[in-house]
Order: structure tokens, then sequence, then C-alpha cells
């Protein structure tokens, strides 16, 4: 892909993921949600990803929590990035443990792209949490399906499928960031 593509390619990642997330906020501290994928592909932009992952952090919750068209989606960003982005999408349709589950056999099996996604959305949602955990307390736990103990098994499991199928720095960081979630009071 030359230079102008790749270029385009991120300028409408933005366009999508700032359109599809506007009226959107955070639920652990009320932020606007388009703060998250930006935060995701910065931290990827820093170890020199290449764009089509750093499209697939702009726009990876637009599948899963937009009405965005999955169909218009792919045809705008191409397959890779569509690809990257279906393997970080939870199924919605299913209960929430079975969802988590699904969730990390299908990055498991996925691309360096959507580990790379993947690990990176994780790491920045555990320091907004760490965050609102200094703001709010231990009230910040009823803002999570499932609160404390779910979310850490989930983030454990998360970063055990990472261990066992990828070498990255940034898993390294989101253990450190586990081991401080687990530290929080319920």
């Amino acid at each position: 892909m030359d230079t102008n593509k790749k270029e385009n390619l991120i300028e409408k990642a933005t366009q999508i993921a700032v359109e599809a997330h506007k009226n959107q906020t955070r639920k652990a501290d009320g932020s606007p949600y388009i703060v998250h994928p930006f935060m995701v592909a910065l931290k990827l932009q820093k170890y020199n990803f290449e764009d089509e992952i750093i499209a697939a952090a702009l726009t990876h919750d637009v599948l899963e929590d937009t009405d965005y068209p999955e169909e218009m989606f792919r045809e705008e960003l191409g397959d890779e990035v569509y690809k990257i982005v279906k393997a970080v999408t939870n199924d919605d349709s299913l209960v929430w443990e079975e969802k988590k589950k699904q969730y990390i056999e299908t990055v498991r099996n996925g691309s360096e792209g959507a580990k790379a996604v993947c690990v990176a959305d994780k790491i920045h949602n555990l320091e907004c949490l760490l965050i609102a955990y200094k703001e709010q307390g231990q009230e910040v736990w009823k803002k999570f399906n499932r609160g404390k103990d779910k979310k850490v098994w989930f983030e454990t499991e998360v970063l055990k499928m990472l261990k066992d199928t990828w070498q990255h720095p940034m898993i390294d960081e989101y253990e450190v960031l586990i081991e401080e979630e687990k530290k929080l009071e319920e």
C-alpha cells in the first residue's frame, strides 16, 4: 500500500470512530468515549505497528458498540482491518462468561494485529479503571457487569492466552496492571 493510501486509511478510520462514538461516554468515568480508541491506537503507534493495525485500534469498538453497518465498515477499511476488529469484537448474543471465553479463543486464533489491539485495549481499560478507582473507590466496581472477581478472572485468562501465543513488551505492561487491579478492594 502506498503512503497516500495508508494516510487515507488512518484518516478514514479516525472519521469512522469519531462519527460512530460521537454520543458515547465511558462507563467507568463518563469521559468522551472517543478518547479510548485514540489512546489504544497511540499505544500501538508507539511500537510502530502497521497502519492497518492502527486503523483497527481506532475502530476496534465500532462493530460491537455502535450500529455502524458491518458491510460498509469492511468496504471502507478493507479486509485486514475488518478481520482484526471482528477478532476483538464480543458476541453480545452470548451470556457474559461464554462471550468472554469466545473472545479469548477468537483472539488466540487471530492475527498478531488482533493480539496487539487486544492487549493495547486491555491496558488502556485497566489504566482507566485504576484512575477511576482512585477517584471513586469501591463504587467503581458497580459499573461492571460481573464485579471485580469476574473482571480479574477475564483479565488473567486474556493474559495467559497472550503469553501462550505472542511475545511483546505490552504483555508485561498488562501483567503489571492486572497485579495492581488485584490489590484494589472490592
